[in-house]
């Protein structure tokens, strides 16, 4: 595309890649000297930069550009606006200030963004220096806005802030500092722009002003990324002789939620999530997986779990369950939407919201979830580990989304002691603080046949084994675990069977 300055033009791109302006030397050289021969004149100043060895040479790439003169393509020199502002101080100019500083918009500390919705523009924002939303500009699209963020009374711009803040890798997350130490960074924050703000569970990104960037030529669902990020976060990078300055940001992994380890993975041409565990025996791994074989034997809609393995280490993997048509809308989010009463309770309010969306089969999906967080003592189940499904343009309600992220369960983080399986203090979320009272939540358990759970504690027994292993101490601890398993379905069914038989008594 080509800029203009005082109405003369210069030939410039925006490298998706470098996340940068990318000008042409000739054209600039063109403008400042004001010569009959630019190319000329660009050519015995590049060889004079060449001699004297300076760094600013080494910095010159070559980009295929539209000739003016014939309109085909030819490689060019270029230099970002930063650099290019070091070579033109070499020339001498009546409009070298003025040049100097229209290219300053274009530089590296530019920080002007649009918040975009795929394609459509969505609202116009500035962050300052630590990642975080500073001022905002005109708002483009209010509809498009992320949900949640629109108030009683018009945007909610502090909303605004801290959605764009919860993107970011949260600063808990397991080997944070040793990601961000070595490359300069104080914020998780920080990394957003370093890959848009682009997520592969929804369509949000940020598009600096003036990029004129398609959705289509930056998202991670049909374009490759780094997995430098992933990798140093799960320790598999030596920092030691590392150029840090060779490392790509470019990736999916700086808008990852969580305080586990957990990396994207492009494998056979699908984007999977690989997570590992924080507990002694990697628990949380065989957690995920022992949540998606109770799913399928019961019939509840689920994200698929599997162990693999890499480096000697376990980890579960998912394929992501969002496609480039689809989001993830969490269901905190949705509890922004429901205005507060004291009469109405938390799960009835989600409920009625997403049905008042037009989502089918809400409360049964709901009380899917409430039964196996019963069955599998989930003490982790926030409103921001089940949610809805939307289609990304039309902004159209789907579904309630598939169980995911069930791995802090089956007393993980917790002593062999202390696993009892009928202990009516074991904490729950989001509806009830405790799982024997969130289950009371649940009226119709017509659908729940767990005698398709028979055998499932040998199951959960090979899983253990493969991923914590089987020496003595541990396997003292996974056969616990699986009588536990065992006799958390026996309580549901005594509960369900009580229900049923009070119910044919009325």
């Amino acid at each position: 595309m080509t800029k203009l300055f005082n109405g003369k033009p210069i030939r410039a791109e925006y490298s998706a890649e470098r996340r940068e302006w990318l000008f042409s030397v000739v054209d600039a050289c063109g403008i400042l000297s004001e010569s009959d021969n630019p190319r000329r004149y660009w050519s015995d100043l590049k060889r004079h930069v060449a001699n004297e060895a300076n760094e600013l040479y080494a910095k010159i790439v070559q980009l295929k550009m539209t000739s003016t003169a014939d309109g085909k393509k030819y490689n060019s020199d270029v230099l970002t606006a930063s650099d290019l502002i070091k070579l033109c101080k070499r020339i001498k100019s009546p409009h070298l200030d003025a040049f100097i500083e229209w290219l300053g918009s274009y530089s590296g500390s530019s920080r002007n963004f649009v918040l975009k919705h795929k394609n459509i523009d969505v609202l116009e924002l500035e962050l300052d220096t630590t990642g975080s939303i500073s001022t905002f500009g005109t708002l483009l699209n209010e509809e498009h806005l992320p949900v949640g963020t629109i108030g009683k009374e018009g945007v909610d711009y502090d909303s605004i802030r801290e959605w764009w803040k919860s993107r970011a890798i949260p600063a808990s997350r397991d080997g944070i500092r040793d990601l961000l130490d070595p490359l300069d960074i104080s914020f998780p924050q920080q990394l957003l722009d370093k890959s848009f703000g682009l997520s592969l569970s929804d369509q949000y990104w940020i598009c600096p002003q003036n990029a004129e960037l398609k959705w289509a030529d930056v998202n991670f669902f049909y374009n490759a990324f780094s997995e430098d990020v992933g990798n140093l976060l799960f320790g598999k990078l030596d920092w030691d002789g590392l150029d840090t300055s060779a490392i790509s940001l470019v990736s999916p992994d700086n808008t990852s939620d969580g305080v586990l380890k957990k990396k994207w993975k492009i494998i056979n041409g699908k984007r999977y999530l690989i997570k590992g565990g924080s507990s002694l025996n990697n628990q949380e791994v065989a957690n995920e997986v022992l949540s998606s074989r109770i799913c399928k034997r019961l019939g509840i809609p689920f994200v698929n779990y599997e162990v693999m393995e890499f480096d000697d280490k376990k980890y579960s993997v998912c394929e992501d369950f969002i496609t480039s048509d689809t989001e993830l809308v969490t269901a905190w989010h949705i509890k922004q939407l429901i205005k507060k009463d004291n009469n109405t309770s938390d799960y009835d309010s989600i409920i009625a919201k997403a049905e008042e969306f037009g989502i089918k089969d809400v409360r049964r999906r709901i009380d899917m979830m409430i039964a196996l967080d019963f069955i599998i003592v989930n003490t982790d189940r926030h409103y921001n580990n089940f949610g809805f499904i939307r289609d990304a343009n039309t902004l159209e309600w789907l579904s309630v989304a598939p169980i995911y992220d069930s791995g802090s369960s089956m007393w993980c983080r917790v002593a062999d002691d202390t696993i009892r399986a009928a202990d009516i203090s074991i904490a729950s979320k989001p509806f009830r603080s405790k799982h024997i009272k969130q289950i009371e939540l649940v009226k119709d358990f017509s659908w729940l046949n767990l005698d398709a759970l028979d055998g499932i504690e040998k199951e959960f027994a090979k899983i253990l084994k493969e991923v914590c292993g089987d020496g003595q101490s541990v396997k003292i601890r996974n056969d616990r675990l699986c009588y536990a398993l065992s006799a958390r379905i026996k309580l549901l069914k005594g509960i369900v069977d009580k229900r049923n038989k009070t119910e044919g008594e009325q």
